[in-house]
């Protein structure tokens, strides 16, 4: 198969544990990017978190941000597309967290807003975030939002804890949950975190979008990732590719598996698929 495009989720996977991009990893993808090989970043961040990434591969396809909530176009450095979470899905959402008496964030275009951390796992959890304002609970925005975040580490595992808080739900809404242990800057943290967004086709929006905007149809696309919240599109695309290091779900969903983030393997892969 020749495919045209290459759709690559960030953490545990573009970047390493230290969030950087391998050296070899980079040159590959400038350079079958200049060749005409669509490369973009599908990615649960913020379109804050994601700047330095687009800048440093010089990227000038938009980026699929807040797992598929919003689409960010690092030309015109701002966000193209964005869907906001309804009234009624927020008010649900919020009032289960101060029910539990659990952290919780909010997320604007270019702001954060979350509830005072008050343990060591919920200040590591909200600890680098880009543009975090600290507030009482009752000063959370609950407008124009694109998502809400839930922490817990009461609710046993994350499917639990999905379980018990999409009963509290009426409204049609994106979710993904995990542990926050999966994040390399968040090894050894108890908390378990859902987060909400407005109703999308998930990481599946890039291939939406790929479609759209340059007529390239899913087949001709690989998507590589590493996370649950990966799954809609590597099961969408010509090839899904899955990091070694990857959750059970992204296991199963890939089409193959390549070694993990702390290696050379998405080069070796940029290698294999549009090598000239």
């Amino acid at each position: 198969m020749s495919y045209r495009a290459i759709v690559l989720d960030v953490d545990g996977t573009l970047v390493d544990d230290q969030g950087t991009i391998r050296p070899k990893t980079l040159q590959r993808l400038r350079d079958v990017e200049r060749r005409g090989v669509r490369v973009m970043v599908a990615t649960g961040r913020s379109e804050m978190g994601v700047l330095p990434i687009l800048r440093e591969l010089g990227l000038d396809t938009p980026a699929v941000v807040f797992n598929g909530a919003g689409v960010y176009c690092p030309v015109e450095e701002r966000l193209i597309e964005l869907r906001i979470l309804g009234k009624r899905a927020v008010r649900h959402a919020l009032e289960f967290a101060r029910e539990e008496d659990l952290l919780a964030m909010v997320v604007r275009a270019g702001r954060k807003f979350a509830t005072r951390p008050r343990d060591d796992h919920e200040r590591q959890a909200v600890g680098l975030l880009e543009a975090l304002e600290l507030v009482p609970r009752e000063e959370l925005p609950s407008q124009a939002l694109v998502r809400v975040s839930v922490f817990s580490r009461r609710h046993g595992d994350a499917d639990q804890f999905a379980a018990t808080f999409s009963a509290c739900l009426e409204d049609r809404v994106y979710l993904t949950w995990f542990p926050l242990n999966v994040l390399a800057d968040q090894r050894g943290n108890a908390l378990q975190v859902i987060d909400v967004q407005p109703d999308c086709g998930g990481k599946r929006e890039a291939l939406r979008l790929l479609d759209e905007r340059y007529a390239i149809a899913p087949e001709e696309v690989v998507c590589v990732g590493d996370a649950s919240n990966d799954v809609p599109m590597l099961e969408a695309a010509g090839l899904g590719v899955a990091m070694r290091n990857g959750m059970p779900s992204a296991l199963e969903a890939a089409d193959r598996v390549i070694g993990d983030n702390n290696t050379d393997a998405l080069a070796d892969l940029v290698d294999e698929l549009f090598g000239e």
